[in-house]
């Protein structure tokens, strides 16, 4: 039996880009309907995630929105907003991650919407909410990296700020909104309560970057300056061998004896700088300069063979090319191939989370723009004769690239 615990629960869908798509795409795994509404535009996701061979579906596209029913409307027209006002009466959940000025005008902000209908769960997901001094200003995921510090991390480490190449700030805010929409899912079942939540990216992730960061000055008096200088050290990085790179950790007492074993360091092993966490924490700079020592002696596929027979957590440093590849990913199936209707064979990624020994069956590919527009619109109570008005004013789409 499929694991849908969400089955009945209907989701409609005011996100685009990444940050919401994301927090969308995790309730549809667990069954939820999502009805994905796009202008006649379209996410902008559709271009700005990579090549396609039709120009409207990136790869990126394709794998943040599957399992969504896509109807295409102009919430600027007045047949538009009837629409909308139909769609959030059907509607169980409403996610937003529109900037709050751009809702209120449209009359989709929580207030007004939870004014008419104080049952409905409402999730706003922002930039930097609705209060302080940065509340409405535009943003996206690398400008909240560096507001949040997370650039500042490789300054420290390397004097240079750098992104990390992908979009992490809106998977994390996506992946914490699905979950919040959880926990309001549960206390409307027990109280019948609806709830209007908001989730800011810019305090999620500063969140995020000072439980880790925040360190020493986590005390009053601070016993020592910001940051975990473990992962603020120079040496904390992949280590050359000689054909690649390897990947390795060692924490405990007993990894760090095996490890110098392995590495031929046993002169090291008694040395006290290094013999216990608490030396170590004291001798970071030392200790992390012998760990990221370069291992050229051996090529990869040695040292992987010597470390994990010392039981150290070590793996190679995969590319994008050789990822999808790596043998535990093609035992376990997580890429699978599927017949797009619109850009023929292409690669799916199914659900990481396996429940009672199975993992979710994968939901229906992402949709071209308006590909269920006429299906959602005759549910919602319109008639043939009021659709064929919409479609003639504009506020409705139909299947955008079957008429393109």
């Amino acid at each position: 039996m499929s694991f849908e615990p969400l089955k009945g629960i209907r989701v409609l869908d005011l996100t685009s880009v990444v940050v919401g798509p994301v927090c969308s795409a995790r309730l549809a795994q667990y069954g939820a309907e999502i009805i994905k509404v796009e202008s006649p535009d379209g996410d902008l996701m559709r271009g700005l995630g990579g090549l396609s061979p039709t120009g409207q579906h990136s790869g990126a596209y394709l794998h943040l929105n599957r399992g969504k029913r896509n109807i295409c409307c102009d919430l600027k027209k007045p047949g538009g907003k009837t629409i909308m006002e139909k769609l959030v009466a059907s509607a169980d959940v409403i996610i937003a991650n529109m900037r709050p000025q751009a809702l209120k005008r449209l009359g989709l902000d929580a207030n007004t919407i939870r004014e008419k209908h104080p049952d409905k769960i409402y999730c706003l997901i922002t930039g930097y909410g609705t209060n302080g001094p940065y509340a409405g200003h535009p943003t996206y995921d690398s400008v909240v990296q560096a507001a949040t510090g997370m650039t500042g991390l490789t300054l420290a480490r390397d004097g240079v700020p750098a992104y990390v190449p992908m979009l992490i700030c809106d998977h994390v805010v996506g992946e914490i909104a699905a979950g919040s929409i959880l926990a309001a899912i549960m206390n409307h079942k027990v109280t019948g309560n609806g709830s209007s939540i908001e989730v800011p990216m810019f305090e999620t992730m500063a969140a995020f970057v000072l439980q880790e960061h925040l360190a020493q000055q986590s005390f009053d008096p601070p016993v020592g300056p910001p940051g975990d200088l473990r992962l603020l050290s120079p040496h904390n990085k992949p280590v050359k061998t000689a054909d690649g790179w390897v990947a390795f950790t060692i924490n405990t007492d007993q990894q760090v004896r095996a490890f110098l074993k392995a590495v031929g360091r046993d002169e090291l092993i008694d040395d006290s700088r290094f013999a216990t966490v608490a030396a170590r924490a004291q001798n970071v700079a030392e200790w992390f300069a012998i760990r990221g020592a370069p291992l050229t002696d051996r090529t990869t596929k040695e040292w992987l063979e010597i470390l994990q027979a010392a039981d150290i957590a070590v793996k190679p440093c995969h590319t994008l090319e050789t990822l999808p590849h790596d043998p535990h990913l093609e035992v376990v199936g997580l890429l699978q191939y599927e017949q797009h209707p619109t850009e023929g064979k292409t690669v799916a990624i199914r659900s990481t989370i396996s429940f009672d020994d199975a993992y979710p069956p994968l939901r229906s590919f992402s949709q071209p723009r308006g590909w269920e527009t006429l299906a959602v619109l005759e549910e919602i109570g319109y008639s043939s004769g009021e659709i064929e008005s919409l479609l003639a004013e504009g506020a409705a789409v139909a299947n955008v690239e079957q008429q393109s």
